[in-house]
């Protein structure tokens, strides 16, 4: 429990708190983005491009 607590609390938990949060974010920015780029290049091969 004294973890949670230190994890909203102090100035080196909400920074840990906002680094795991840019991680996740940053995760599934880059899967969508590869997943976008996957199915364009995809579409592009088959058109013959």
């Amino acid at each position: 429990m004294k973890a949670i607590v230190d994890l909203f609390s102090t100035d080196y938990g909400l920074m840990s708190l906002g680094v795991i949060v840019f991680i996740i974010v940053m995760g599934w920015w880059f899967s969508r983005f590869f997943a976008r780029k996957i199915a364009e290049s995809e579409r592009e091969a088959r058109r013959g491009g």
